[in-house]
């Protein structure tokens, strides 16, 4: 019984990786437009809004999904807690530049199938955080009067010197929500830092043990050439004396 949810879980997931890493990309687009292009015309940034809330509410929906067709749903609470919570923070209204998370997290999950893509994945969520980042802390900060973060080229540095831990200090969030920011990507960045760092010792490790155990082998293939060789020369010194 189990097995066979497990199974319909993958085969769901399957079905709908394709779909719902469009809906990540389409979402990072009509989230990030509005932010990027404040003239747009009235009717442009409502239809941006309306279509982000939709696509939302349809990762929602997959969670749900998941949530019904898992064997075990206290244990996929758990392996997918982040999930829950980038679902549940965009209530609060300052946070919902936090609904792009669940975008990076479907688009990561449709990545992830294969342990060589891991690279490939983290230097792209990298790059995904942090336009993200840069996005949301543009949206939280240009509004104040003390902010100086006050266009996209600001954000987009204070992004890179935050992700990277160097962290000039000439730009930097100052409302709340900007600041909120700012711990993500920092906490973020950490984290595919790590994962980087794990994947490259992983493979380190990997390949060295590969390479031992070809040495093995080869040894082992030459001292069973050598006995070999040491037996047929005793059985040709065996047949010349017979001779």
């Amino acid at each position: 019984m189990e097995s066979r949810k497990v199974e319909r879980l993958a085969k769901y997931e399957r079905r709908t990786g394709w779909l719902l890493s469009a809906a990540a990309v389409l979402f990072l687009m009509v989230y990030a437009w509005p932010i990027l292009d404040p003239g747009l015309p009235g009717g442009v940034i409502r239809a941006c809004s309306i279509a982000s809330a939709a696509i939302w509410i349809g990762f929602g929906a997959d969670y749900l999904v998941r949530l019904i067709l898992a064997p075990n749903k206290t244990r996929f609470v758990r392996d997918h807690l982040t999930d829950l919570l980038v679902l549940a923070l965009p209530l609060l209204r300052p946070l919902r530049a936090l609904r792009a998370a669940t975008a990076l997290a479907r688009l990561g999950r449709a990545s992830m199938t294969l342990r060589g893509q891991t690279i490939a994945y983290v230097v792209g969520g990298v790059a995904l955080l942090g336009f993200v980042a840069a996005v949301a802390v543009l949206d939280a900060e240009r509004g104040s009067e003390d902010a100086n973060i006050k266009t996209f080229g600001d954000a987009a540095w204070w992004a890179a010197t935050t992700i990277t831990t160097v962290g000039y200090g000439d730009r930097f969030p100052t409302t709340p929500e900007g600041k909120w920011v700012g711990a993500g990507l920092m906490v973020g960045g950490i984290a595919l830092a790590g994962t980087i760092t794990a994947a490259l010792a992983s493979w380190f490790v990997e390949h060295i043990g590969s390479v031992e155990q070809a040495g093995a082998e080869a040894q082992d293939q030459i001292a069973t050439l050598t006995a070999e060789v040491r037996a047929l020369r005793s059985q040709l010194a065996a047949e010349q004396k017979l001779r």
